[in-house]
């Protein structure tokens, strides 16, 4: 049988380590290579009918249309829709080009995220599902507009759990299609940077950014809408993944987030009664690192019997709390110091780039957090610059931040087109799970195994750049 398939087919072979690899006229299968010798055939993504494959929808740089080919439009006129599902928070906004908010709503997974102790991706799709219709709809209404009255639509496309992207971008193509609206794709830690100039107007390029999540360590300079420099970025684990487990260790009630209620546990305790080394001091670059940090609390929480299973800390004696507290302050003490020192150096790199920096942007989820907004106050006084944070509604992923990332961008002449009215269900979106958003500083490069394979797609930066130079 096999013999009579082989024969049936026109084939190249290439001979790949340990791996055969077969290919024909409109499509391709793998042949394993095993001991025996005897090939056993797997077949994928083989099609009968190359030209009915779906067909794939982008919003990379070959999809980046004129501003010309859609009616000018100046800011006051301008209302963009945001609609923003990366993660575990369903959100949607409406913006006008001036920055006036005139709806936002987002519906939370809080209930599910203490359920199940993290984000369950299909879960968290399904709950995405379930409520985006609604969301969107009460944004447009708190804003007295319907469809009719937008100028374009925003949507996160990326980095973020590719089954929640592709909830929001399926609801915003066909938002985009129902009244033929021009389409921006957004950069989800890009609009958490830009997010700042709304609240600040007075803040201008180049500014340097710390962006903070519960996936997201980065430290960017920032010198033009879609221009990025990656000063540092984490090489494992967030600050708001090690706040989160460190709440949920501590038996914490994590309905409302583990990072809120680590903090207030920490008000309690006493930041040295726990000596945490500050990690990665060995090294003198911007990237950062929590899996260390957490392994220590976990060790520390165990010596002490800080903690035990079905012992939640609403049910903890007096001294369990007081451990329990002493732990939570030690671990955000040292959290924190390690943020701070790679500020001060990023600083530093980012003077050398960019003398008329005088700004630090803070934002992402963890950016709420009062104590390192405290902290991170010092730091900027020494360095005789000043620190912008956007108000805790805004540093949490939301819809606005989405939305005015895309006026940013439209203003620039940066939009797809608008999609068809009607869209096969078997269309593929250009979704970007892992996207970097700049290009990487030579002194900040790190060789972490994670931060390989996190580079699928082409930073926004490079995607922009590359456009530009097409143009010219």
């Amino acid at each position: 049988m096999a013999a009579s398939f082989l024969s049936s087919l026109t084939f190249r072979f290439a001979l790949l380590s340990n791996l055969y690899f077969v290919k024909r006229r409109g499509g391709a299968c793998y042949i394993n290579y095993i001991r025996s010798r005897r090939p056993s055939f797997k077949i994928r993504n083989i099609s009968l009918f190359p030209q009915s494959r779906p067909q794939r929808l982008s919003f990379s740089s070959s999809a980046i249309a004129q501003a010309g080919s859609i009616r000018s439009l100046d800011r006051e006129e301008l209302v963009v829709l945001g609609i923003e599902t990366s993660c575990d928070d369903t959100a949607a906004a409406v913006v006008r080009g001036n920055g006036e908010i005139l709806g936002q709503i987002v519906s939370s997974q809080a209930d599910l995220l203490s359920r199940y102790g993290g984000v369950a991706p299909k879960m968290a799709e399904e709950a995405h599902s379930l409520v985006i219709d609604q969301v969107v709809q009460q944004a447009l209404d708190a804003s007295n507009l319907t469809g009719e009255d937008l100028s374009a639509v925003a949507v996160t496309i990326g980095p973020g759990l590719s089954l929640c992207l592709r909830v929001g971008v399926t609801k915003a193509r066909r938002v985009a299609g129902r009244f033929n609206l021009p389409i921006i794709g957004v950069h989800h830690m890009e609009a958490h940077a830009l997010v700042a100039r709304l609240v600040d107007s007075d803040l201008q390029f180049p500014f340097l950014a710390l962006l903070i999540s519960g996936g997201h360590n980065l430290l960017i300079l920032a010198r033009d809408v879609g221009h990025y420099v990656q000063l540092g970025t984490t090489i494992d684990d967030a600050i708001g993944e090690a706040y989160d487990k460190t709440a949920r260790w501590l038996g914490l009630n994590i309905s409302k987030g583990g990072g809120p209620a680590l903090e207030e546990l920490a008000r309690e305790g006493d930041s040295d009664s726990v000596k945490f080394k500050i990690p990665m001091r060995q090294y003198k670059d911007c990237n950062f690192s929590y899996a260390g940090l957490k392994t220590q609390v976990r060790l520390a929480i165990e010596s002490r019997s800080a903690c035990v299973d079905n012992n939640p800390i609403s049910s903890a004696s007096f001294q369990d709390r007081k451990s329990r507290a002493d732990i939570a302050a030690s671990f955000q003490r040292v959290a924190v110091l390690h943020l701070e020192e790679r500020c001060e150096r990023a600083i530093q790199w980012a003077k050398e780039m960019e003398p008329s920096i005088n700004c630090l942007v803070v934002s992402g989820g963890v950016a709420s957090n009062q104590y390192i907004r405290s902290r991170l106050s010092y730091v900027v006084e020494r360095k005789r610059i000043r620190l912008v944070c956007p108000p805790p509604k805004l540093c949490t992923d939301n819809g606005v931040m989405v939305a005015w990332t895309g006026i940013e961008h439209f203003l620039l002449g940066r939009f797809d087109q608008p999609p068809p009215a009607r869209e096969p269900e078997d269309y593929v979106y250009d979704i970007r799970p892992r996207w970097p958003l700049g290009e990487e500083y030579l002194h900040g490069k790190s060789e972490a195994r994670s931060l390989k394979r996190a580079r699928i797609h082409p930073s926004l930066t490079s995607i922009i750049k590359s456009s530009s130079q097409q143009k010219n």
